[in-house]
């Protein structure tokens, strides 16, 4: 007994150490640093000031935010378009089928995403694999720009990043009570009505979840903008290395991620929120 009393406060205890080292206080580091100062002969320098945070929206980097929020967020509606129907196809298969579907999931992973993303320059160049067979075929007569363009970064983002929202729907379909969509149809209600009104809000948090989890990667993720994109394609997570990187000005990348840090924290209470609604309808049913 004493000896999985102290496992268990060990497990524990580097737990939190972990987390409070690792999270914590860099979490604490990054926002100290982002209300420093900086100059040529200094990283950091007090006093504190809040011009970083200003300059945060400014226009030019509020041109940014936008267009990354603006890429970000379509490349999160392609992933839920594609994503839905294929984790409701993988929720409702036999189990030996589920199994092999979910394996090629997960094979992605085994890869890291730097390399898949050099693969995929190597798919969509002018003298690629997709422009030589549609050339091969006569679908096209000439080679198709795709390389370094917005339609290159976004097919980048959609690859890297669907699996984040298939595995969140996927457990959230699971666990659907398929009696109710049978109650649904013995009322008469069509495929589109018991989507709208059952399936999709019963799985919302599910949504919500993925939704999360691409979004933001999808504003950070700056070494896919930059070999799909060249520099025509500048988001946050570039405009992030820059300024630590390159441009040396910690404290303005440190308050560009706190914002952030902000957003993920607003998405996280609306998913919570959600989430607590739903169980409250389950406990109510």
């Amino acid at each position: 007994m004493k000896s999985d009393a102290w496992f268990r406060y060990f497990a524990i205890g580097s737990t939190w150490f972990w987390l409070g080292v690792f999270s914590l206080l860099a979490f604490l580091l990054m926002l100290l640093a982002s209300i420093m100062r900086q100059d040529q002969a200094h990283i950091l320098y007090l006093p504190f000031t809040f011009n970083n945070y200003v300059l945060s929206f400014s226009p030019i980097y509020l041109t940014i935010f936008l267009r990354s929020f603006y890429l970000a967020g379509f490349c999160t509606f392609l992933c839920l378009v594609l994503a839905y129907p294929f984790a409701f196809l993988i929720a409702r298969a036999e189990k030996n089928r589920r199994e092999i579907m979910m394996l090629l999931l997960i094979i992605p992973f085994w890869t890291s995403s730097l390399i898949r993303s050099y693969a995929m320059v190597s798919l969509i160049k002018t003298k690629g694999i997709i422009n030589t067979l549609l050339l091969t075929l006569g679908i096209i007569h000439q080679p198709m720009q795709l390389l370094y363009t917005n339609t290159a970064v976004m097919i980048g983002l959609v690859y890297n990043l669907l699996p984040f929202m298939i595995l969140p729907l996927y457990a959230n379909i699971e666990r659907l009570d398929m009696r109710l969509v049978e109650a649904a149809r013995d009322l008469g209600a069509n495929r589109l009505t018991i989507l709208k009104r059952i399936i999709i809000p019963l799985t919302m948090p599910g949504i919500v979840a993925g939704c999360i989890l691409v979004l933001l990667p999808a504003m950070t993720l700056f070494y896919i903008p930059d070999l799909l994109g060249g520099a025509k394609s500048m988001l946050l997570g570039n405009l992030i290395q820059y300024q630590f990187l390159t441009a040396h000005n910690w404290p303005q990348g440190a308050a560009i991620s706190m914002v952030l840090t902000l957003l993920m924290g607003l998405m996280l209470i609306a998913h919570k929120l959600l989430s607590h609604g739903k169980d409250s309808n389950e406990d109510f049913v």
